[in-house]
């Protein structure tokens, strides 16, 4: 029976932003019944099909109110003063490569390989602030392979002169918005 029951992983609830409560992961889904346990063990009393689609929801699942309302998790659990506890789906296959996934990238092996790719993604906005790569200056593929060379070779000269005259690196930039609440404090 455990083979069947899955986690529904997690998402961008209050439970995933503030690391409290019972976020979707702490579900258990039980696909062949089209069941959802909570983790205080109650059973959903319904799998609705097709309620958000545009959403991603393809599925929802639902908990009784005799079973939620006097649960002593319930603050964990959402923040509904009368309605209890609804788990929306994906597809099982979405919601599957999903699981996957986030599995995968708790891995150090995951940690690693992304590190690599943020080093690039660093690369690629320095190339559009300082130099408006996204938009091409010339037409046809040679043209536009030989701006982005110049401009790749003009990154490198641009941190190699900074690198030797010892300006630091920058850190993580903030937001306008967060800049604002530094100044107000």
């Amino acid at each position: 029976m455990r083979s069947k029951l899955q986690s529904c992983g997690t998402g961008p609830g209050w439970q995933v932003r503030e690391k409290t409560g019972f976020d979707k992961s702490a579900f258990a889904v039980d696909w062949e019944r089209k069941t959802v346990t909570c983790p205080s063990g109650k059973q959903s009393i319904s799998w609705l099909p097709n309620t958000y689609p545009s959403n991603g929801v393809v599925f929802e699942a639902r908990f009784a109110r005799r079973d939620c309302t006097p649960c002593p998790s319930r603050p964990q659990c959402t923040r509904s003063k009368l309605e209890p506890r609804i788990v929306g789906l994906q597809s099982r296959e979405h919601h599957e490569a999903l699981q996957t996934m986030r599995t995968q990238q708790t891995t150090e092996e995951f940690r690693k390989a992304y590190a690599l790719r943020a080093g690039v993604e660093s690369t690629h906005a320095q190339a559009s602030r300082r130099s408006g790569l996204r938009n091409a200056r010339y037409r046809g593929l040679a043209k536009t392979h030989l701006q982005h060379v110049l401009t790749a070779a003009a990154i490198n000269i641009v941190r190699i002169a900074s690198w030797t005259n010892g300006t630091p690196v920058a850190s993580t930039g903030c937001s306008h918005f967060a800049a604002l609440q530094f100044q107000a404090a």
